[in-house]
């Protein structure tokens, strides 16, 4: 039972990382993506690739797949970011599709659907980490350092301009702020911490192979964020625990397993249009709403906020 508890924080611990991350482009930055799980495979192979083929440190390991997965990010955020909201939408769904295939047929460094097997354990500073509970703790240290830095960043003036783009891009634009330059240093730095997530999913499960890094699964991490309510630091927390940790007590339920997925799918679709509806801003604005001086928690931003009269 330990072992297990273990593993489903972890697992937790990942998606916290992964939703918080594209918070900062979908809450902060107004940027909807749907491929940020090609991020989390990106960092994920670098990774282990890196623990196969030179070190199991796991920071060397975890630096490394940062820079790769922000390199790529970087890359391909130049171009892309310059069409319009729904156009990268679109644009997202593509690159989605194109690296998924390019998982599945770069046998040279992927494996392709075999995959990579056998990454070592993690070592940090010397210790080996071979229990489940050294996992935990991990990933939990880093969720820690990575909730930290998206705090420190949405509070800084960076954050601030961000946010200011986000509400009303005319306005920031006037006070020479380049849209453009903050979008793609959003994307990027989105990336660099996805990949932290998919460094700590190498090293734990072993194994890395396309399976994990599919467009159901970016779907999903956009989901935790909706969910959980864009644009708060805890949102993205509370929509992480919702759907990674619902499923774990569906299973403790007397539904066939058969069943398990299916409810799973219906409950998350029920749950995005029920919070639309009522509360736009998400579960944490459902709390907030309660909280004195609060009562406008429900609303989520929108771009149209600054030329409100």
């Amino acid at each position: 039972m330990t072992a297990y508890i273990s593993n489903l924080m972890v697992l937790l611990g990942i998606a916290v990382i992964l939703a918080s991350s594209l918070n900062l482009m979908v809450g902060y930055a107004g940027i909807f993506s749907v491929a940020h799980a090609v991020f989390y495979g990106v960092g994920a192979y670098t990774a282990a690739k890196v623990a196969l083929g030179a070190t199991d440190s796991f920071l060397l390991a975890t630096a490394a797949a940062m820079i790769v997965s922000g390199a790529v990010s970087f890359v391909l955020a130049v171009p892309v970011l310059r069409v319009r909201e729904e156009y990268f939408v679109v644009a997202s769904i593509g690159f989605q599709i194109v690296a998924s295939t390019i998982f599945v047929s770069w046998n040279a460094v992927t494996g392709g659907m075999g995959g990579l097997a056998g990454i070592p354990p993690a070592s940090l500073l010397g210790w080996q980490m071979g229990s489940s509970l050294d996992y935990m703790l991990l990933t939990w240290t880093c969720v820690a350092l990575v909730l930290g830095f998206i705090a420190l960043l949405v509070h800084s003036p960076f954050g601030r301009a961000l946010k200011a783009f986000r509400d009303d891009e005319t306005a920031a634009i006037a006070l020479g702020k380049d849209p453009l330059v903050l979008r793609v240093a959003a994307t990027t730095i989105a990336g660099a911490l996805a990949a932290v997530a998919g460094s700590l999913y190498a090293f734990h499960v072993s194994f890395v192979n396309p399976e994990s890094f599919t467009l159901d699964y970016s779907v999903l991490i956009l989901a935790m964020v909706i969910i959980g309510g864009a644009g708060s630091l805890a949102g993205p927390v509370i929509g992480a625990v919702f759907i990674t940790v619902f499923p774990a007590l569906l299973s403790f339920l007397n539904i066939p397993t058969l069943y398990i997925g299916p409810a799973e799918q219906l409950i998350y679709g029920l749950a995005i249009v029920g919070l639309m509806v009522f509360w736009p801003g998400g579960l944490v604005s459902v709390w907030k709403l309660f909280t004195p001086g609060r009562r406008d928690a429900g609303t989520p931003w929108r771009r149209d906020n600054g030329r409100q009269g």
